[in-house]
This record gives structure tokens, C-alpha cells and sequence, in this order.
């Protein structure tokens, strides 16, 4: 067999593992086996192994195709950022909006609680992992000049949250959400908008927890100071903690 034709193969199989782990992480959630998964992909569990080494290895294989291929225009030196956000957004919420993905959040995040050390590495793979090469990516575009300097790390938790939006909300209930490509890439044009303002909705954010550090968390909320180029009749009060209300933040910086 040549070269190519191998690593074809190969890919194949990695490809067929891996929908058989999404596929079974919908229906067991931490129960999933290697067992199970090589029954689903047509192999042997001694292959599973050989390729993965241990289930642990195996979830995070598949956690970072999707890394992968989200990130995949998030270059080191961004010409076009806003270019890259939205290929970047696009993507991730294609991966969110897939059903089994759905399944699998919903039954993985009911049994976090009777598996808390698998729930927190899982976390820790995907959430946190895809946060910081955000994050890293939004550091190289500041220090680049593309984008105001900032804290990226804020600024990455942010966008996350705007990208997402209340899809997951309306998944987990049952209700119509932005399935289809359309929907979701006229989303992520206003999330990729909202996305150049980002320095400013952080500092926004910081003036906040200033003034809650200030008040106390029991105190009556006082009222937010708007942004430099914010009219006074738009002003807001955003805590931080809200993804809808980051994103309504993004809005009121771009005036609309």
C-alpha cells in the first residue's frame, strides 16, 4: 500500500472513531467505553489502544478535531481579524449545533455531578483549552496593532459568549434555535461586529466589578458609565456574568 493511500486509511478510521465517540457520548455520556466505541466503529479495542492509549486520550483526540478546525484561521499574524473571527464562529457553532453534540451536552452536564473528575477534565480540554488559544490568538492581534490592547482573556470569554448567544438555552428546551447554516452564519456576522468592540466592552466590564467591589453585592446595582462614544440616553447597566447582556453591550458600543 503507498504512503498515501495508508494515511488515507488511517484517516478514515480516525474519522469513524471519532463519530462513533460523539455518537455514544449522546447516548452513555461518562459511561462510554472503549469497547463500546470500537463495536460502533468497526474495530478492534487492541486498535483503539494502539492509535489512543486510553479513553482519556481517545475524547481529547476528538475534542481537538474540533479545536482544529475552528481555530484553523486563527493564524499567528491576522491580516484580516475580522475575516478570521467569523470563520472562526462559524465553525464553532456549526460543531455546537450539531444534534449529537446537543445530546451529548445536555446528558454529559446531568451526569457531571456523579463523575465530577471526568466532568472537570472534560472541561478543562474543551472549554478551557479552546478560551486560551482565543485568548492567545486575540494577544497576537493587540500586539500586532490590529486590535486595541486589553485583557484577551476577557475579551475571549466574551466573544465565546457571543457566538453562543442563548442557542444552548434553546436546545436544552426544545425550541427552535439557529440550526440551519443561514441562521447561523447571519449570527455569527453580528457576534464577528461586536467582536472589533471587544477592548471596550472589557474595560466596560471592569468598571463594573469596580463598582460592585465598591458597592457590595448587596447594594442596589448604581448606574453603569456608558462607553466614550455612547450617547447618555443609551445608557446601561451590564453585569458581567451575562451572555446576552455581553452581546447587547457589543450593540450599544456599535450604536445600534
Amino acid at each position: 500500500m503507498r504512503p498515501s493511500s495508508l494515511l488515507s486509511a488511517l484517516d478514515r478510521r480516525r474519522s469513524r472513531v471519532h463519530q462513533a465517540v460523539r455518537e455514544l457520548m449522546a447516548e452513555q455520556g461518562f459511561r462510554i467505553s472503549m469497547e463500546a466505541v470500537a463495536a460502533r466503529a468497526g474495530c478492534s479495542k487492541q486498535t483503539l489502544y494502539a492509535h489512543f492509549g486510553s479513553k482519556q486520550e481517545l475524547l481529547r483526540s476528538v475534542i481537538a478535531e474540533h479545536q482544529e478546525l475552528a481555530t484553523a484561521r486563527l493564524s499567528p499574524t491576522p491580516e484580516a481579524p475580522r475575516e478570521a473571527l467569523l470563520a472562526f464562529e462559524e465553525e464553532h457553532l456549526r460543531h455546537l449545533s450539531d444534534p449529537s453534540v446537543d445530546a451529548a451536552s445536555q446528558l454529559l452536564a446531568a451526569e457531571a455531578h456523579q463523575f465530577p473528575q471526568e466532568a472537570r477534565d472534560l472541561y478543562r480540554d474543551a472549554c478551557d483549552t479552546l478560551l486560551r488559544r482565543l485568548a492567545t490568538w486575540l494577544q497576537h492581534a493587540m500586539d500586532q496593532g490590529r486590535l486595541r490592547h486589553d485583557d484577551p482573556h476577557y475579551a475571549a470569554e466574551l466573544l465565546l459568549s457571543m457566538i453562543v448567544g442563548t442557542d444552548f438555552e434553546r436546545q436544552r428546551f426544545g425550541v427552535p434555535h439557529r440550526a440551519g447554516r443561514l441562521a447561523r452564519q447571519r449570527w455569527c456576522h453580528v457576534a464577528a461586529s461586536g467582536g472589533g468592540h471587544l477592548p471596550a466592552c472589557v474595560r466596560a466590564a471592569r468598571r463594573r466589578a469596580r463598582q460592585l467591589a465598591r458597592t457590595g453585592a448587596g447594594s442596589p446595582d448604581p448606574p453603569a458609565a456608558p462607553p466614550p462614544h455612547v450617547s447618555k440616553k443609551k445608557k446601561r447597566s451590564f453585569p458581567m456574568t451575562s451572555p446576552i447582556r455581553s452581546l447587547a453591550l457589543a450593540s450599544a458600543l456599535r450604536g445600534g
